[in-house]
């Protein structure tokens, strides 16, 4: 059930918390195997990862998100130290061969690296609240443009958005709309 659940998604969204665990890193493997599009939300917590389990799991991913700040530790234990940003990307790239990489930098937006181009979005300032949801929605609504075959720019440009809506409201369930979405990439 679990297999054909993951096989018939569009998207298997898994992270690398789940393979602390040998039953569960298993799991995730097998389901690996039967995925169509898979991505990897890097959530490096320490002690619980390991550089050549996060190099495994790079390599099948089909698109690969990190924060910035693991990116750049990930790249430092690859031997791999530059502090710029593109730089860093490229290297994974060459890595994991995985054709697309997100790095997000918080309030300053994130960076979109695909076919080998980047799309730039520098955030939009909002009044922070509760930043509870805010990743998980930025994802969700970028895997959802990509999957959806919007530009790379305009989603990078949609995803900031709701993220920062996201993190302008109380709770991970915040009620935004298209409307308040592109009037915020309107400016």
């Amino acid at each position: 059930m679990l297999l054909n659940a993951v096989k018939n998604a569009n998207a298997f969204v898994f992270g690398s918390l789940i393979a602390r665990n040998d039953a569960s890193y298993s799991t995730l493997l097998a389901l690996l195997e039967v995925a169509s599009y898979k991505v990897f939300d890097v959530n490096l917590r320490p002690p619980h990862y390991k550089i050549s389990v996060l190099v495994e799991l790079m390599q099948k991913a089909d698109f690969i998100k990190f924060n910035d700040d693991e990116l750049f530790e990930i790249c430092k234990a690859l031997n791999f130290n530059s502090d710029d940003l593109q730089k860093n990307i490229e290297f994974i790239f060459k890595k994991t061969n995985t054709d697309t990489i997100c790095v997000t930098k918080g309030g300053d937006g994130a960076i979109l690296y695909t076919g080998k181009t980047f799309y730039n979005n520098k955030g939009y300032k909002v009044e922070v609240v509760d930043t509870v949801g805010a990743g998980d929605s930025f994802l969700a609504s970028l895997i959802n443009k990509i999957l959806k075959k919007e530009t790379p720019q305009n989603a990078i440009d949609f995803a900031c958005a709701v993220g920062a809506l996201v993190a302008s409201s109380t709770g991970a369930n915040a009620k935004i709309t298209n409307k308040a979405i592109l009037e915020l990439i309107k400016g």
